[in-house]
């Protein structure tokens, strides 16, 4: 009898964790989370200094009543200026992800495929060039052994 013993469960889950994928995603998150404490201090520091100097420094206080008496809790508030501070982060997070992460990994992506592409390309270049280069040698000796031949 030949049975197959089927990993335990511990060994699937440590299988699946050591994945690569999780792993990066792992990474991803662990790294996320720092930047957002980067991009949260930017907003507070610079961003809404820059607003405050219309109104306030705090994006919080900004918001709109629907009801006709907007008093402490009363009323229904719409908080937009919380939104507008959530949308800020987001931009700028989306922003510096792009122009120093997504663009200069492009670049050099794009960079290394031109490389590739050339080192092939001159590879190619090559190799047809000793090709044709062996026919020559090749047609060469067989016109030499012809004329060897006609003057015996």
């Amino acid at each position: 009898m030949n049975a197959k013993k089927e990993p335990s469960i511990w060994q699937g889950f440590k299988a699946f964790l050591m994945r690569g994928n999780v792993v990066d995603l792992a990474v991803a998150v662990v790294i996320g989370a720092a930047f957002t404490n980067i991009v949260n201090s930017v907003v507070k520091g610079l961003i809404n200094p820059l607003v405050g100097a219309i109104g306030t420094q705090n994006l919080d206080h900004y918001s709109s009543c629907l009801s006709s008496s907007c008093k402490g809790d009363r009323g229904i508030h719409l908080m937009w200026g919380s939104v507008l501070g959530a949308t800020l982060s987001f931009v700028i997070t989306a922003a510096v992800v792009y122009f120093l992460m997504v663009l200069p990994m492009a670049k050099y992506l794009a960079r290394m495929e031109a490389r590739r592409k050339a080192r092939e390309g001159t590879h190619e270049i090559i190799e047809v060039t000793e090709l044709e280069v062996l026919k020559e040698i090749r047609d060469a000796l067989v016109a030499q052994r012809g004329s060897v031949h006609d003057e015996r």
